[in-house]
């Protein structure tokens, strides 16, 4: 498979694109380790080390990781890709319940243009939200409980304003890059940047996981992550394919259709959607909790509940409702994406049809039917793999960010998104005559 890169490094415009792609996540990664103004440095590298294998940072350790670790040490890019990918998801629903979107859907090109604005807008929006959010928490000391310092040099107002603005125009950089990649380069650049943040982790992870835990454990670990990697290659290939046929169509003096093709469905079909929006809504609470908290003070009720039960990654009560929270979106992202009904319209208008079922409503309730089968499938799958660390941590085998860097939802993005880029090279090389890459 690899070779393959040869022949495509020796074509100008695959070469141009990858090299672009490549360019690009390295000066992602460069601003990932950019300091911001106003950030004490010693202080937050002494946090951090405070923390490691701690419950302090527990509430954003995924956003950590797909960050590449930016979002803990305060950098430029410490926001990073969540507010478009938040932005994303949210024009999306939209879409299903707001006619104007639903109008702009339909209207091709011009209409997606305008609702990628709307998403850069509101993913501005959000990276200030968000980044007015991480300076509050980091200046109160919030965002690692029981460090000794303050991880701001500088607490004054103007300051934290300036840092503030320092994130979200990293931010807005970090989508732009993602805009660029998806473009001009290779992939969609959203998933590789997350990609990169990922696997920068997983070196230093295995490191500190062999000189901590010993080689035994060590090899337990990477068989386990091999172990899920077959699975997820062969869970994120597998696919229902319905059979469709195309009727002949003649117009003027060309003649249209007359051909057999097939609509694949995907046993995963909703992606690592349901996974971001699991760990988003379970961090929230504790991120309320803590934005209110009194420094002086017991804690009320609900904010022990919280710290009870919604902080420690391996605790029961924690993994059931992230388990089932995974299982709900993955139902509610299937149900607002795919749409039956829609996918009939488009192969009754040309003239296609399953074979033994009518156009129109039959064709929708029977792919309705396919739908309602596979997803059950899909969502224990997306389950059971991000709930993977959770269950070393219980078991005692890893800390929580050697789980999460080296546990199942590492492992479910990352080779999803090196299939699909694999895909997409491949699909640019076949064009030119090349052999194909899964061969």
């Amino acid at each position: 498979m690899l070779s393959a890169f040869i022949p495509a490094m020796r074509t100008p415009e695959p070469r141009q694109r990858i090299l672009l792609t490549l360019g690009l996540l390295a000066l992602y990664r460069l601003g990932a380790r950019l300091p911001s103004p106003g950030v004490d440095y010693p202080a937050v590298r002494e946090c951090l080390d405070l923390a490691q294998g701690g419950d302090s940072a527990g509430i954003y350790q995924l956003v950590n990781l797909m960050s590449g670790g930016a979002l803990l040490e305060l950098s430029v890019f410490a926001i990073g890709i969540m507010p478009y990918i938040t932005a994303s998801i949210i024009t999306q629903l939209l879409a299903a319940v707001i006619p104007r979107f639903e109008e702009l859907r339909k209207e091709g090109q011009t209409g997606q243009n305008t609702i990628t604005q709307y998403t850069r807008y509101l993913s501005v929006a959000l990276a200030v939200l968000q980044a007015s959010t991480l300076v509050a928490l980091a200046a109160h000391g919030g965002l690692l409980r029981g460090c000794p310092r303050s991880a701001l040099a500088d607490r004054s107002l103007l300051a934290m304003i300036c840092l503030v603005v320092v994130m979200t125009a990293g931010a807005a950089l970090v989508m732009w890059f993602g805009e660029l990649i998806t473009e001009r380069g290779v992939g969609n650049g959203m998933s590789l940047l997350i990609f990169a943040g990922i696997a920068a982790r997983i070196p230093s992870q295995g490191m500190a996981l062999l000189d901590g835990k010993g080689v035994l454990v060590f090899a337990g670990i990477c068989g386990t992550a091999l172990l899920t990697i077959v699975g997820v290659i062969f869970v994120e290939q597998g696919q229902r394919r319905i059979p469709v046929q195309y009727a002949k169509r003649v117009v003027g003096r060309k003649k249209y259709g007359g051909s057999s093709t097939y609509l694949p469905l995907k046993v995963n079909q909703a992606g690592v959607i349901p996974v971001i929006f699991g760990s988003s809504l379970l961090y929230l609470p504790n991120l309320l909790a803590q934005l209110t908290r009194k420094d002086s003070g017991s804690p009320a009720r609900w904010q022990e509940l919280i710290q009870k039960y919604l902080t420690n990654p391996s605790g029961p009560v924690y993994v059931g409702i992230y388990f089932t929270l995974i299982v709900f979106f993955t139902y509610f992202y299937v149900a607002i994406t795919v749409d039956p009904r829609e996918r009939a319209e488009e192969m009754k208008k040309f003239a296609g049809f399953i074979p033994g079922y009518r156009p129109g409503k039959p064709t929708a309730d029977y792919l309705g039917h396919v739908l309602s089968r596979i997803t059950p499938a899909g969502a224990l799958y997306l389950g059971a793999v991000a709930v993977l660390p959770n269950l070393l941590l219980h078991f005692g085998a890893t800390d929580s960010t050697q789980a999460l860097a080296l546990g199942g939802t590492s492992v479910l993005i990352v080779v999803s998104v090196g299939l699909d880029t694999v895909k997409q090279i491949e699909s640019q090389l076949l064009n030119r005559n090349y052999e194909g890459f899964l061969r």
